[in-house]
C-alpha cells in the first residue's frame, strides 16, 4: 500500500479479551487475587465483563478458555509491591520476579484458566556507564521538605543526592519524575512532615 493511501489512525487504547468459563469466577478471581476492580458486567446471566487495572481495562467474554499461546503483558508503577500481594493471595507464579535483559524488572502468573499474565515496571540502571564529575552545590532546604527528600530517597533505594540528580534530569526533560505509585507516597510524606504549603511555597518562605 502506498504511504499516501495509508490512513491516519488515531488509537491511544488497546484492550485484550480472554475467553472464560464462567463470568463470575473470572471477575471474582480478577479483583479477589489479581488486584483489579470491576468496570462492568453485561449479560443475565453474564457473558461478558470488564475488569481494570489501574487505567487499563480487559475484557472477559464467556466462552470455552484458550490459554496456549496466550499472555497479557502490563506495565504497572511498582511491580514488586504487586508481585508481593500475589504472593500472599496464593496466585500460581509462572516466572519469578526478576530483571530482564530487555530492561524490565517483571514476573509471570496464571490465572483460574491458565492464562499468562505478565506484570513488571521499567529499569533504568541498564546501557552502558556514563562517566562523570561531581561537585558540591551548597543546599539548605526548609526542614520538612529536607526529611521528605530523606525518606523519598530511601523509598526509592537511591542517595539524596541521586534522588535530586534524578528529578533535575526529568525536570530537563520536562516530564514527571515520578510514578504513579511515587506519587501516593509522596502525598504520605507530606502528611507525615507536617508540609503544609503548596509548590510555590518557597516564594513566601521566610527563615525563623
Amino acid at each position: 500500500m502506498a504511504d499516501e493511501a495509508r490512513p491516519v489512525v488515531d488509537c491511544e487504547q488497546v484492550n485484550a479479551v480472554l475467553t472464560v468459563e464462567d463470568i463470575a469466577a473470572a471477575v471474582e478471581f480478577y479483583t479477589m487475587k489479581l488486584g483489579f476492580t470491576t468496570s462492568f458486567v453485561w449479560g443475565d446471566p453474564p457473558t461478558y465483563a470488564g475488569v481494570k487495572l489501574g487505567a487499563v481495562q480487559m475484557f472477559l467474554r464467556k466462552g470455552t478458555p484458550e490459554p496456549k499461546g496466550c499472555e497479557v503483558y502490563f506495565h504497572v508503577g511498582d511491580a514488586d509491591e504487586l508481585y508481593e500481594f500475589h504472593r500472599v493471595q496464593g496466585v500460581e507464579v509462572a516466572t519469578s520476579i526478576g530483571d530482564r535483559e530487555y530492561g524490565i524488572r517483571d514476573y509471570s502468573v496464571r490465572d483460574l484458566h491458565g492464562y499468562y499474565l505478565t506484570f513488571g515496571h521499567p529499569l533504568y540502571n541498564l546501557g552502558p556507564a556514563i562517566k562523570i564529575e561531581r561537585v558540591d552545590v551548597p543546599v539548605r532546604l526548609e526542614k520538612r521538605l529536607a526529611g521528605l527528600l530523606v525518606d523519598l530517597a530511601a523509598h526509592k533505594r537511591m542517595s539524596v543526592n541521586s534522588c535530586l540528580e534524578e528529578m533535575l534530569l526529568h525536570t530537563n526533560e520536562g516530564v514527571e519524575p515520578h510514578t504513579k505509585a511515587t506519587l501516593r507516597h509522596i502525598k504520605e510524606l507530606r502528611e507525615k512532615h507536617g508540609i503544609d504549603y503548596d509548590s510555590h511555597g518557597s516564594y513566601r518562605f521566610v527563615e525563623e
